[in-house]
């Protein structure tokens, strides 16, 4: 009885080792590379959080609107999008974004959608890499999809540009 007690103290004192040696390895990698207080992660390029934090302004408000602050967003970028936006490289076809927003949460606003924006160059409409189906964003882009539903659950499709994917020209 006392050897299987002894065993058993001795599996869960390893067990609990393994665990803390494994969070000093690995919070030194998430506070070099993680999340900051915003919700962005850049190395990862990627956003989650809070709308309200989209901003870089923790005001509940969204650029001044408090209308979407407590609507939950998912945004991630291309390499191309961090090259070009953060770092000066030039635009080119492999740029893009995605939003997806939650407003569908008890202080929410009830709405819900997903965009997927690429660059295409202030050519817009004329450009080579403009997708039939999409609208104008920014002066050099295009919503490729833009669908989700409002407070009221009526779903609606406002944009669905074909090819639907991310990448340069299809071949």
């Amino acid at each position: 009885m006392e050897t299987t007690v002894n065993r058993k103290v001795i599996s869960i004192f390893a067990v609990a080792m393994f665990l803390m040696s494994m969070a000093v390895f690995a919070i030194p990698v998430m506070a070099k590379g993680g999340f900051d207080e915003f919700g962005y992660n850049y190395q990862a390029r990627i956003f989650v959080g809070k709308a309200d934090g989209v901003d870089r302004n923790l005001d509940r408000t969204v650029w001044g609107d408090p209308t979407y602050a407590n609507d939950w967003l998912v945004m991630k970028w291309s390499k191309a999008w961090d090259d070009a936006r953060f770092h000066g490289a030039l635009w080119t076809p492999d740029a893009w974004l995605t939003n997806e927003w939650n407003g569908a949460l008890p202080d929410g606003s009830g709405e819900v959608w997903h965009y997927k924006i690429i660059w295409v160059g202030s050519e817009l409409e004329d450009s080579p890499y403009w997708r039939e189906g999409g609208y104008p964003i920014w002066g050099e882009f295009e919503v490729i999809m833009d669908q989700g539903t409002w407070s009221d659950h009526t779903h609606e499709i406002l944009a669905l540009a074909l090819p639907n994917g991310f990448g340069g020209p299809q071949e």
